[in-house]
């Protein structure tokens, strides 16, 4: 009896499709260890994808006009999967076709409390990463930000990326589940979670970056994407967005300082209420140019 109720437990955890249950009470789209992504360039040719990614000349780091870092991310694809834990399961080719610039790391309380004059945190620190934030507070920072007068002169406008350009820059040419490679003994290094993080936040940029210069990408607070999870049913996309009816839900990338390490895998996808707010929560913001 009780080896049946452990298999049920394993099972349960691991799912074999739709959406589960979050530390947070948010809902996460699990998927299998075959769920990776192969980065490719924009061609239409196959190639062999850790030759293109390391071909890949890294983008410029650019300082805006609140010290905020943002890295150029190029243009390119990559294969990704439904993740509903088959490994039967079609790939999928999702094209990006117009480079972005993202923030190097998570908007920290000083840049927040800096546009918004407010600071939600639990966990205080001017370089920790805000959180306590909504989809709603995240969106608004991006519109004032992007209408503070240098940035609004420059032609720069903000926006939460959405959860298709989370993954491409979080993978930054990676086929494997987390950036670094498959084995999670290697998270430590990359990201604060359960199991090194001290149940807190802390300062951004601390750990190792992805091959496009990203922190924080496994760890540290959920990030907010624009759209919800887009179901990948076609067999090539270019730059799908998932949509959100009724502004309800979306979705939320990346792992927290709560999160077992199989939630902070590339390929994890959580959904949650735009109007939820908790100390796992955080965002990082893409910058385009209008002009």
């Amino acid at each position: 009896m009780r080896v049946l109720l452990a298999l049920l437990l394993v099972v349960g955890m691991g799912g074999c499709g739709g959406d589960s249950l979050l530390p947070d009470g948010s809902t996460g789209t699990p998927s299998s260890k075959s769920l990776q992504s192969t980065v490719e360039s924009g061609s239409a040719d196959t190639k062999d994808p850790q030759e293109e990614s390391s071909s890949w000349p890294l983008g410029e780091t650019i300082t805006n006009s609140i010290g905020m870092k943002l890295q150029l991310i190029p243009v390119g694809s990559f294969r990704t999967t439904e993740p509903q834990g088959s490994v039967d399961n079609p790939t999928v080719r999702v094209r990006i076709t117009m480079p972005f610039h993202l923030g190097v790391t998570e908007v920290t309380q000083g840049q927040y409390e800096r546009v918004t004059d407010t600071n939600p945190s639990r966990y205080k620190g001017a370089v920790n990463p805000v959180e306590g934030v909504s989809w709603e507070d995240a969106v608004m920072f991006c519109r004032k930000l992007s209408a503070l007068p240098a940035e609004k002169a420059a032609g720069h406008q903000y926006d939460l990326p959405t959860e298709i350009e989370w993954e491409y820059a979080c993978r930054a040419g990676s086929t494997t589940s987390f950036s670094f490679g498959d084995e999670k003994s290697g998270l430590s290094g990359y990201g604060w979670f359960s199991k090194n993080s001290g149940s807190t936040t802390h300062a951004v940029g601390r750990k190792k970056p992805n091959a496009w210069g990203l922190y924080d990408m496994h760890g540290n607070v959920l990030e907010w994407c624009q759209d919800r999870h887009y179901r990948r049913h076609d067999s090539s996309l270019t730059e799908p967005r998932g949509e959100a009816p009724l502004q309800v839900n979306r979705a939320v990338r990346g792992g927290s300082w709560d999160s077992t390490a199989w939630i902070c895998r590339s390929a994890q996808v959580a959904i949650s209420s735009s109007k939820n707010r908790n100390s796992r929560l955080g965002f990082r913001v893409l910058r385009r140019s209008v002009k």
